[in-house]
């Protein structure tokens, strides 16, 4: 039987050019228990250099962090990566590096990129321009995620320049995808949403953007591997996020 858990699994820290600096790793999972969430994922543009730092803070609160990044493809669809374990998704993520174009940050135009340790220290602030587009189709995408042992998400799919509906028009018939975002602001076809997994997250980009204690994930224990395997799952009838 599982057990329900407030979740918000799309969130930005400040090494994310367009985050506030204030998305600190200690911020965000101080902000998660103060409004009552118990598993998160820190999900930044094309990056994980700041999850060893979350970890370290998720682990102080006794939050479940899963391990994540949205990836932007060459078509500027934006594809989020949830990993088994923090050193695979940095892996992930320095090998993403090399797809990303060389050009450096400039964070007076696009916004700072800072890595930040659990006591708020900043470590480092990435050149990498983070915000731009990799040289990865949506499928490549995809699968480089599934080689990692990661599951990807197609990320806001109804929202946005950068969701896959607005982008492309379309779903693609060939993208096997077993879970997916969606603004609950905005209208998504049910045809979809059938068969898939559905998410709901905040893609916070400050503080007070986070989710309050209204979506619930259900899990058959508290873990990644648990996550990562609800994710694979096939979908019961009734989906088990929920909005309470």
């Amino acid at each position: 039987m599982s057990t329900r858990y407030f979740s918000d699994l799309h969130i930005h820290s400040c090494l994310s050019p367009c985050a506030s600096d204030d998305m600190t790793p200690a911020n965000i999972c101080g902000m998660a228990v103060v409004k009552g969430l118990e598993m998160i994922a820190v999900t930044d543009h094309n990056t994980a250099r700041n999850l060893p730092y979350v970890q370290k803070c998720a682990d102080a609160y006794g939050l479940l962090l899963i391990p994540g990044m949205e990836i932007t493809t060459r078509e500027e669809v934006h594809l989020l990566g949830y990993f088994p374990d923090v050193p695979t998704a940095v892996a992930f993520g320095e090998e993403l590096r090399g797809h990303m174009p060389r050009g450096r940050n400039k964070p007076a135009y696009f916004g700072n990129q800072l890595i930040v340790d659990e006591d708020d220290q900043t470590v480092a602030e990435e050149d990498c321009l983070l915000i731009g587009a990799s040289d990865l189709s949506l499928s490549a995408a995809a699968e480089k995620v599934r080689a990692y042992g990661g599951v990807p998400v197609p990320a806001h799919i109804n929202r946005g320049s950068n969701g896959l509906l607005v982008n492309l028009g379309f779903f693609p018939d060939d993208l096997d995808i077993t879970a997916i975002e969606v603004s609950r602001a905005l209208p998504c076809p049910q045809d979809v949403q059938e068969g898939r997994h559905i998410l709901h997250s905040s893609d916070a980009h400050y503080l007070g953007d986070m989710l309050e204690a209204e979506i619930t994930t259900g899990l058959e224990e508290k873990s990644v591997n648990a996550f990562l395997s609800y994710l694979r799952s096939p979908v019961a009838a009734v989906h088990e996020v929920q909005r309470l």
